[in-house]
C-alpha cells in the first residue's frame, strides 16, 4: 500500500508539472513556428533583406551583451542547469532568442529552430522549479521537462524529443529519472502546438530495399561519411567561433563583421538556396532534386552565420546536410535516393550530437517504423564515427565511446 501511495504521489507531482511546462511551451512553439513561417515568406518575397544580415547581428549582439548576461550561452546553459549547475536561466532568455532567431531568419542567416524552442523550454521550467522551490534534483528534472518540450513540440516528434533531453546531457548516461515528466511534458507541448493550428511536415523514404550484408556494407559506409559530416559541422563552428572572437572583442561588431561576410559569399557564389531554413533542401532531397553541392554548401553557410555568433538552432541544418549528403550517396551505391536521404537525415543529426537513441526514436516518427533496423545501425555508426565531437559544448562525457572505463571529464 505504501508504494502505490508513493507512486501516486509522484505520477500527480509530476504530470501537475508537465501540464506548467508543456502547455506554456506549446504555445510558445507555435507562436515560434508560425512566425517564422511568416518572415520566412517576408524574405523570399523581399530578398534585399539580406543586406541588413549585418545591422541584425550588430543590434542582437548589443543586446545579448548589454542584458543577456548568462543568457548568451544558450543551449550550453540550459545543458548545464540540466546536469546541476546552480545559475539561474533567465525569462530574459525567451524574447531573445526567440527574435533573435526571427530576426536572422528574416535578414537570411542559415540557422535552425530547435535551439530556440530548447532554450524556451529551459527557461519556462527553471521559472516553475523557483516558484515551487523544488529541490536542486528535482530542478534539473524539471529542466529536463523542458528540453523535452521545447525539442519535441517544435519537430512534432514528442517521442525524440524526450529521450532527445535524457540523452544529451551525458553521454554514457541516460537520465531515466526524468522519463515520466519528459515524456508528459512533450506530449503536452507537442499536443497544444498542434491544436494552436502548426502543421509539421513529412517526408516519405519509400519502400525498404531488401535485406542483404552487400546493402549492409553499404549503409556503414555511409554512416560513417554521416559521422565524419557531424564531426566536420561541429568543429567548423566551434573553429569559427573562436576565430571571430580573436579577431574582434566586440560581441556586436563580431556579429555584424559575421553578417556581412554571409552576404558577402551569398552574393558571390549565388547562395539564396542556402539562406533562413532552407526547408525546399529537403524536399529537393526526397524528391532526388538536390544538387550535388547542397551538403556542403549548407554546411559552409550555416557554419559562417552560427559561428558569427547568429541566434538559432543547429538541427535543422543537420538534417538538410544529411538528406542532402544521402541522396548523393544513393546515387553512388546505387540506393533507393528518398531511403538513403532519410538514413541521413537522422544519421549526421546523431553524429553532430551523441544522441543515437533520440535519433532512432526520430526516425520511426518521421517515417515509419519499416526501416526500423536501418535507422539504428545508421544512428550507432554515425554516433561512433563522430568521435568526441558535439555541437553542445557544454555536452559532459562520463564514457568515452570506444572505452569500458569511466572518465570524469
Amino acid at each position: 500500500m505504501k508504494n502505490i501511495l508513493a507512486s501516486s504521489k509522484y505520477f500527480v507531482k509530476w504530470l501537475g508539472i508537465s501540464l506548467c511546462v508543456g502547455i506554456p511551451m506549446g504555445g510558445l512553439s507555435a507562436f515560434f513556428l508560425k512566425n517564422l513561417a511568416l518572415v520566412t515568406s517576408w524574405r523570399i518575397q523581399q530578398p534585399w533583406l539580406l543586406f541588413l544580415l549585418p545591422v541584425a547581428g550588430l543590434l542582437f549582439g548589443f543586446l545579448y551583451h548589454r542584458y543577456g548576461a548568462n543568457a548568451k550561452r544558450g543551449n550550453n546553459l540550459v545543458i548545464e542547469q540540466g546536469n546541476g549547475g546552480k545559475e539561474k536561466i533567465p525569462l530574459r532568455l525567451i524574447p531573445l532568442t526567440l527574435f533573435g532567431t526571427l530576426s536572422t531568419h528574416l535578414f537570411g542567416g542559415s540557422v535552425g529552430r530547435e535551439g530556440t524552442a530548447v532554450q524556451m523550454g529551459g527557461s519556462v521550467a527553471d521559472f516553475w522549479s523557483r516558484l515551487f522551490h523544488l529541490a536542486p534534483s528535482d530542478r534539473e528534472i524539471m529542466i529536463v521537462s523542458g528540453m523535452s518540450a521545447g525539442f519535441g513540440s517544435v519537430f512534432g516528434t514528442p517521442l525524440a524529443g524526450t529521450i532527445f533531453a535524457l540523452e544529451v546531457l551525458v553521454v554514457g548516461r541516460i537520465r531515466t529519472e526524468a522519463l515520466v515528466p519528459a515524456f508528459f511534458s512533450s506530449l503536452v507541448a507537442n499536443y497544444v502546438t498542434e491544436a494552436l493550428g502548426v502543421v509539421h511536415t513529412h517526408y516519405l523514404m519509400g519502400t525498404a530495399p531488401t535485406f542483404t550484408w552487400f546493402l549492409i556494407g553499404k549503409l556503414i559506409i555511409a554512416g560513417i561519411l554521416f559521422g565524419l559530416t557531424g564531426w566536420l559541422f561541429a568543429h567548423s563552428i566551434s573553429w569559427l567561433k573562436q576565430f571571430y572572437a580573436r579577431v574582434i572583442t566586440s560581441p556586436a561588431w563580431r556579429n555584424a563583421a559575421g553578417g556581412a561576410v554571409v552576404v558577402l559569399f551569398v552574393l558571390l557564389f549565388h547562395g539564396e538556396r542556402y539562406t533562413g531554413l532552407s526547408t525546399q533542401l529537403l524536399a529537393d532531397a526526397f524528391k532526388g532534386e538536390a544538387h550535388f553541392f547542397d551538403f556542403i554548401s549548407k554546411l559552409f553557410y550555416t557554419a559562417l552565420s552560427l559561428g558569427a555568433g547568429f541566434q538559432g538552432g543547429e538541427v535543422t541544418p543537420l538534417f538538410e546536410i544529411g538528406a542532402t549528403l544521402g541522396a548523393d550517396l544513393a546515387k553512388l551505391f546505387q540506393i533507393s535516393v528518398p531511403f538513403l536521404a532519410g538514413l541521413g537525415f537522422i544519421g549526421v543529426f546523431s553524429g553532430a550530437t551523441n544522441t543515437p537513441i533520440a535519433c532512432f526514436i526520430m526516425g520511426i516518427e518521421l517515417f515509419g517504423g519499416e526501416n526500423a533496423l536501418y535507422f539504428f545501425l545508421i544512428c550507432v555508426v554515425a554516433f561512433f564515427a563522430s568521435g568526441r565531437s558535439t555541437i553542445y559544448g557544454s555536452q559532459f562525457f562520463i564514457k568515452e565511446k570506444f572505452q569500458h572505463q569511466e572518465t570524469i571529464l
